[in-house]
C-alpha cells in the first residue's frame, strides 16, 4: 500500500527532517538515506520500519542541521607564513615585492588559515536520539495513511469476493441443470433416430452418467468454496496476508480453468469468463495488500 509522511522536529539545537514514503512491492524493501555522520543509526532506522511494515518498498530520508551556527576552530599555518616572508626577502624576488606585508595580506594566502566546524560535545548521542524519535513519528504517520487505504481496499475486495462466490453458486446450478438437459437431449435423439424402438430409461440413465462424468465439476466447485472461505478467514485475521491471498488466487484460477475445460454448453462457459474477470481484478488489488 502507498503512503507518505514528512515532518520536521527540533531538539537540543538540532533540526531534523524526516520523509517517509511507501509504494507497492511483492516483498519488504527498506531504503534509508541519511547524512554520513548518521550512518551508525541506519540499521536502527531499518528496524523501526520493519516493526510496522511487512510488505512494500519504503524509503526513509533523513536530513539534519544545527539550529545555531556551530563553533569553529581556526588554525594559522605559521610555518607557511615564515616561508612566505623568507621567500619575499630573497634577492631574486625582493625587487618584485614590496616590504611590509600587512597581517591581512599574509592571512589571505591560500592554506595559511584553516577553519573547521566543531561538533558540540555529546552531539552523536543527541543526534541519534532525536533522529530515532523523529523517524518513529514519521513511520507511525505513514502507517496510519496505509491503514486508511487498507480499509478502503478491504471493502473493495469483499465486494469482489462476494461477486465471485455468486458466480460459483451459479456454476453449481448450471451444472445441475446441465445433467437434466443432457437426459432430455439423449432421449430426444434416440427417439429421432429410432422412432419405432422403445426407449429403455435405465440405458438412457447410464449414458447420462457416462457423459456427465466427463463434465463433472463438483470437486472443482467444492475446492472453490473452500478457497473463498479461507480467503475470508485470512482477510479478517490480524496477520499480514497479501502473499497468502495471492497464492489462493492462483489456486482459484486453476480450478476455474479446469471448469472451463469441462464445460459442455449451457451457461457455464459464460460464467467461467465472468469468474476469470473477477479473479483478475482481485489479483490486481491483492498486489496492494500487505
Amino acid at each position: 500500500m502507498t503512503g507518505f509522511a514528512s515532518l520536521t522536529r527540533e531538539a537540543d539545537g538540532l533540526r531534523v527532517r524526516v520523509t517517509a514514503r511507501s509504494v507497492n512491492h511483492r516483498y519488504l524493501d527498506v531504503q534509508v538515506r541519511v547524512p554520513s555522520p548518521l550512518l551508525a543509526v541506519e540499521s536502527a532506522i531499518r528496524e523501526q520500519v520493519r516493526e510496522r511494515v511487512a510488505r512494500g518498498r519504503v524509503e526513509v530520508t533523513v536530513s539534519t542541521e544545527l539550529a545555531d551556527p556551530p563553533p569553529v576552530d581556526v588554525r594559522v599555518d605559521e610555518r607557511l607564513i615564515a616561508a612566505l616572508l623568507s621567500a619575499a626577502g630573497r634577492p631574486d624576488v625582493a625587487g618584485a615585492t614590496r616590504a611590509g606585508w600587512t597581517a591581512g595580506e599574509l592571512l589571505a594566502f591560500p592554506r595559511v588559515v584553516t577553519v573547521t566546524e566543531l561538533p558540540p560535545e555529546g552531539e552523536a548521542e543527541a543526534v541519534n536520539g532525536v533522529v530515532r524519535d523523529a523517524v518513529d513519528e514519521a513511520v507511525a504517520e505513514l502507517d496510519a495513511m496505509r491503514q486508511t487505504e487498507g480499509e478502503h481496499l478491504a471493502a473493495d475486495l469483499d465486494r469482489r469476493l462476494a461477486a465471485l462466490a455468486g458466480l460459483i453458486e451459479r456454476m453449481a446450478a448450471a451444472a445441475a441443470a446441465g445433467e437434466a438437459a443432457l437426459r432430455e437431449r439423449l432421449t430426444a435423439r434416440v427417439a429421432e433416430l429410432a422412432p419405432d424402438v422403445a426407449t429403455d430409461p435405465s440405458a438412457v440413465a447410464q449414458e447420462v452418467v457416462r457423459f456427465a462424468a466427463r463434465s463433472d465439476i463438483a470437486e472443482e466447485l467444492t475446492r472453490l468454496d473452500a478457497h473463498v472461505a479461507h480467503w475470508a478467514s485470512l482477510a479478517r485475521g490480524p496477520e499480514p496476508c497479501g502473499r497468502k491471498l495471492d497464492f489462493l488466487l492462483q489456486e482459484m484460477n486453476r480450478e476455474v480453468n479446469t471448469i472451463g475445460s469441462k464445460a459442455d454448453g449451457g451457461d457455464t462457459p459464460a460464467l467461467v469468463v465472468d469468474a476469470k474477470a473477477e479473479l483478475e481484478k482481485l489479483r490486481e488489488q491483492v498486489q496492494n495488500v500487505e
